[in-house]
């Protein structure tokens, strides 16, 4: 799993959380005709949430692979799938027909649809933990490296994935059904991003939202068109190998290319660097100095002391393993301090909202002002709506408990070293680990997921021991990212639900039809990518980062340390303790401070896979601020727009690049650049 950024600050745009819509909302939906559950789920919606659904899995397989950075793609998923829906239905009508109207219950469907399916492509490991187990992976760490055995090497294929998606994935949405009342409306969880989510639809569905999501539509529809145009360009001229074309253009001369500083001309990126916000984009390029810009060239200058100088440029006991090391230390630092301030905060939240509704009398009275009275009604409205469809209690525990038995009967299949008992373990402690996650996710809007799933890894790998433990604490980490993750989503989208006068069974069977189409769609498309790119090779664009970062933790809960680097411990140390310190210190400094503190697992990422990417980001971070500047209104309703446009053009191209990889179709030309001789 990458480095997912906190949503709430990705996708939040100031023009949905104007007072007007607002108002719009609660004047209309004190009286709103709510369609029943089974009439919000249409053949039209899941056609275009299967649609939508395969272009965002094939995006994330395309971030997981090359940088690891998975900005929200939420906005992108409601704003599309209102697009599609409307364009049908508009020429359905012109043709004469009836057409039944497009709602927004209709339109949160879709959305909660899509970012289920998208969701495996990203918890299932297509680019950490599944790929960490692979032959490729095996050998980039080496074959005599101890604990890395080539019996725990089990290479991607296409039915075992599809398969343990079905076994692992669907847990999470049973395992915290009940408590749905009790996270959404006692302790009234903010979830800013279903929060966010559920305004951005219902302004599409008034008069003036409706005509701004049709020129965001064509926004991103313009970008969409020039980033494909332009994917297709580069391509031309990236020639045969990975060292030709744009992607590996010196913009600042040979010598920072040598230390992977230039501009690479990637929508994707750039798109990113405009969703994500400024400290992120500023983070990954600060890390990009420390690591590239400083620390690398000074522990260059040590070769042949610190260790062997003619080691190849991947192997672990040479300059690599100082790279990947001191990753993992900055990533595991900033999980476990925000793992413990999450459990913190959440077990506070939970004593002072019980104190409160035990010592605080009960208000009963209607407040005379009609904007007050008017507020009570819609609330009361949405309570009535989420309460409405129940989902029976002896349904969610039956499901939960049927599919752990299959569960657990079948993973140790796939994955012999991963005993049945393990597994059974794992079932009987996730739903603990998924109220924690859920209950964290409301309040931050930042899932640890992968957090959780890291301590599984680690233990599980240490329990089993050299003879499969590398294996079982992968797949282990699968399991239990897979359940508290689809957890926090349900929750999430159930908070949009409330908000948007969905039916929570509505909810529920659109996250579980979104997540059967991702079980199947994420690992075909990963499959596409498999089959046409060498996915793994460190020097080429689908480098997979966090394949050797999941293998070598899992070597790390069985090994320890073993034959590290001279001094390479002792940074791991240091950047270990740095990453709590700058985490305390963004906690305690005021805001006007805080806010420029940089968030280290942000930083952590470019340590490994360069600072390219950094400098795209940074490229999209600066037209955001420069437009913000100029028309801060403009900025707002459009970036987003932007910012999906480049990132879908880019990801619609890496289908046919595929299929003329497969049929080994090669660019024409290949654009080098080298230094000047002297004549």
């Amino acid at each position: 799993m990458g480095t997912e950024i906190p949503r709430s600050e990705a996708e939040i745009s100031e023009a949905l959380l104007q007072p007007e819509s607002e108002k719009t909302a609660t004047a209309t939906a004190a009286d709103e005709h709510v369609p029943e559950w089974r009439e919000q789920i249409t053949l039209r919606g899941l056609a275009v949430s299967a649609l939508l659904g395969t272009l965002f899995c094939i995006i994330t397989h395309k971030l997981n692979l090359t940088v690891g950075i998975i900005p929200s793609l939420n906005v992108a998923a409601g704003l599309l799938g209102f697009f599609f829906v409307k364009s049908w239905t508009g020429f359905l009508s012109k043709l004469g027909f009836t057409v039944k109207p497009f709602t927004k219950q209709e339109n949160t469907v879709i959305q909660t649809c899509v970012v289920a399916c998208y969701g495996l492509a990203f918890s299932g490991g297509f680019g950490s933990y599944l790929i960490a187990m692979d032959e490729k992976t095996y050998k980039l760490i080496g074959a005599d490296y101890p604990g890395n055995h080539a019996e725990d090497v089990i290479n991607p294929g296409l039915w075992w994935m599809i398969g343990f998606l079905f076994v692992v994935s669907f847990l999470g949405l049973f395992s915290l059904v009940p408590l749905r009342k009790v996270m959404v409306l006692d302790y009234k969880l903010t979830y800013p991003s279903g929060t966010a989510t559920a305004m951005l639809i219902n302004s599409f569905h008034t008069n003036t939202g409706a005509e701004l999501a049709g020129n965001q539509v064509k926004c991103l529809g313009k970008y969409l068109s020039l980033s494909l145009i332009w994917s297709c360009f580069k391509w031309f001229f990236s020639g045969i190998g990975d060292a030709c074309g744009f992607d590996n253009f010196p913009t600042l001369g040979l010598t920072l290319y040598k230390n992977t500083f230039y501009f690479d001309f990637s929508p994707t990126y750039i798109g990113c660097g405009l969703i994500c916000p400024h400290i992120v984009n500023c983070s990954v390029l600060l890390g990009a100095i420390i690591s590239w810009g400083i620390l690398w060239p000074f522990v260059s200058q040590h070769a042949g002391d610190w260790y062997p100088a003619d080691l190849g440029s991947n192997d672990f006991k040479g300059l690599y393993g100082y790279k990947v090391f001191i990753a993992i230390a900055i990533i595991l630092g900033d999980g476990l301090y925000n793992l413990v301030k999450i459990i913190a905060v959440t077990v506070k939240e939970i004593c002072s909202s019980r104190s409160r509704r035990l010592n605080l009398p009960i208000v009963t009275d209607i407040v005379d002002d009609s904007e007050a009275s008017e507020i009570l009604l819609v609330k009361k409205k949405r309570d009535e709506v989420f309460l409405k469809d129940r989902i029976p209690l002896g349904f969610a525990v039956s499901g939960y408990v049927g599919l752990a038995a299959i569960s657990t009967a079948t993973i140790p299949l796939i994955f012999p070293p991963l005993k049945w008992y393990f597994v059974l373990c794992s079932y009987f402690i996730a739903p603990a680990l998924a109220f924690c996650n859920s209950y964290g996710t409301g309040l931050t809007d930042w899932s640890l997921a992968s957090t959780y799933g890291k301590i599984g890894l680690f233990i599980i790998a240490s329990v089993v021991g050299s003879d499969g433990g590398v294996i079982a604490g992968l797949a282990a980490c699968g399991v239990m990212m897979s359940i508290v993750s689809t957890a926090a989503d349900l929750m999430q989208d159930f908070k949009t639900g409330y908000l948007t006068l969905s039916s929570a069974k509505s909810m529920f069977v659109s996250q579980l039809v979104g997540t059967a189409m991702g079980c199947v769609i994420a690992p075909l498309t990963f499959w596409l990518f498999w089959t046409a790119f060498d996915i793994g090779d460190p020097n080429g664009p689908y480098k997979a980062p966090y394949a050797v970062i999941f293998r070598e933790m899992a070597i790390l809960g069985i090994e320890g340390f073993a034959e590290l680097p001279k001094h390479c411990l002792a940074l791991c140390y240091g950047f270990f303790i740095a990453a709590l310190i700058v985490n305390l210190l963004r906690d305690i400094t005021p805001p006007k401070i805080s806010q420029f503190i940089p968030i280290p697992m942000a930083m952590a990422v470019p340590f490994y896979i360069g600072a390219y990417f950094a400098i795209d980001m940074f490229v999209g971070t600066v037209i955001l601020f420069v437009w913000e500047r100029i028309n801060r209104k403009d900025a707002d309703d459009f970036a987003g727009a932007v910012a999906s446009g480049l990132i879908c053009g880019d990801g619609i191209w890496t289908i046919p690049s595929a299929i003329l990889s497969i049929l080994r179709i090669n660019p024409p030309i290949c654009m080098y650049f080298g230094p000047s001789s002297a004549s």
